[in-house]
């Protein structure tokens, strides 16, 4: 039986969302670590738009660059995202919201002048890197 208000289906369900984290996951450290050898700066969780409730997993502010690191799971993955078996109509609601909520955060921060970078957790971290590093700080014009 679930705790009393809880929207989990059990106490070990529950437990185990709990400890799910929001940040400071293993791929975003990953791309962390790769992106501040590479002598770039960045702040991380950060709201690139103050206000806007929403944080990036980095956030280039001068540049104008906002990154997130999207888990498979949580925001839907075509590639990797399988509907659970239990309680499946509400985990499909959650992840379906997720979905739209990226491509209302995608939208806000391009008309504000932002350009968005995306990344499941399963691409190489060493691509996303180079991605990022030449987004934010692109090759000199030869002219």
């Amino acid at each position: 039986m679930p705790p009393a208000g809880s929207w989990a289906s059990s106490a070990a369900r529950r437990r185990n969302m709990q400890a799910i984290r929001s940040r400071d996951t293993k791929p975003e450290q990953l791309i962390r670590r790769l992106v501040h050898a590479n002598g770039l700066r960045y702040r991380v969780a950060a709201r690139p738009l103050p206000g806007l409730r929403r944080t990036a997993d980095l956030v280039f502010r001068p540049k104008k660059v906002a990154v997130f690191i999207d888990g498979c799971y949580w925001h839907g993955c075509p590639e990797h995202y399988v509907s659970p078996k239990t309680n499946s109509s509400y985990w499909s609601d959650k992840v379906a919201g997720n979905m739209a909520r990226d491509r209302d955060t995608d939208q806000r921060l391009e008309e504000a002048g932002w350009k968005v970078l995306r990344f499941w957790e399963h691409e190489d971290p060493a691509e996303c890197a180079f991605v990022i590093e030449k987004t934010v700080r692109p090759a000199k014009d030869s002219a």
